[in-house]
């Protein structure tokens, strides 16, 4: 593990570190804010996952989450939302495909298959690893995100609600598979059959049988993707019928900004909080 960068932070420890992933194929850099409870004993671990076009640095830096996360103590992961690198496939004019857009997903087609596998380094790989160099109780899990890091929150927790205790969202993609700025990045990363995509796709999980106890989404009014991109309200629909508890709260004049994450950010420290105690 190379160590990037570590800064004192509400008692803490906030740190970005690189490591060579086999499942991407890359080099990849997370950053982890460890709170002062985890000198005495391990802690819960919370992951954060980032939206199009971001990095790690989007929410450790514009989030606002130390000083809750402190407080609760919490321990915070914040992985990068794609593989990088010079050999990494990439679409230099598309925000929605390629770098800084992997969709948490695994791709099955050339050229994308060989590093962009997010799903498999998310979900297997970078926890491994994690366990291995920090003081986390991996019984106690939770998840979260914003926009196409909510979808992968999302996804990740209604496919392992064995592993997760609670997850919440700030702006899902709860449809990406018929949204405007997701669908096409899906058929390029895995092929014309759009049934290879209903395991990346929040509302498809619940109708195939997909379950997990209670989301928490917050979703500005503002937002100027909601209508054609975010669109609770399908997700809000598919689980009717259900035993899945959702609490979405809509939000008037917010946009998709860090402003928006930011107000609410505490809330969903609070609510995992409780979830993982």
């Amino acid at each position: 593990m190379k160590v990037l960068s570590q800064n004192q932070a509400f008692g803490g420890m906030q740190g970005v570190f690189a490591h060579d992933a086999l499942s991407t194929n890359c080099e990849m850099t997370f950053a982890v804010f460890v709170p002062p409870k985890a000198i005495e004993e391990p802690c819960p671990v919370l992951w954060y996952l980032s939206g199009l076009t971001c990095t790690h640095a989007n929410v450790m830096e514009k989030g606002e989450y130390r000083r809750m996360a402190a407080e609760l103590g919490l321990i915070v992961v914040c992985p990068d939302t794609s593989p990088r690198g010079n050999d990494v496939p990439d679409e230099l004019t598309n925000w929605q495909m390629g770098k800084g857009a992997g969709f948490y997903l695994d791709a099955t087609e050339k050229p994308w298959a060989e590093h962009y596998q997010m799903y498999t380094y998310i979900t297997e790989e970078l926890p491994a690893f994690v366990a291995q160099h920090f003081r986390v109780d991996m019984d106690r899990q939770g998840i979260f995100g914003h926009s196409m890091g909510g979808h992968g929150a999302m996804t990740i927790a209604l496919k392992h609600p064995d592993r997760f205790r609670s997850c919440s969202a700030f702006a899902p993609i709860v449809q990406p598979s018929t949204a405007d700025w997701s669908s096409g990045s899906f058929e390029k990363y895995l092929g014309a059959d759009r049934a290879a995509w209903r395991q990346y796709d929040a509302c498809a999980l619940v109708e195939d049988g997909a379950r997990f106890p209670e989301f928490l989404i917050d979703q500005g009014k503002a937002d100027g993707f909601l209508e054609s991109g975010l669109r609770p309200w399908l997700f809000e629909e598919a689980i009717q019928g259900t035993d899945i508890g959702l609490t979405l709260r809509m939000h008037e004049r917010y946009d998709h900004s860090y402003y928006f994450i930011s107000t609410f950010m505490d809330d969903h420290l609070k609510w995992h909080a409780a979830r993982l105690a």
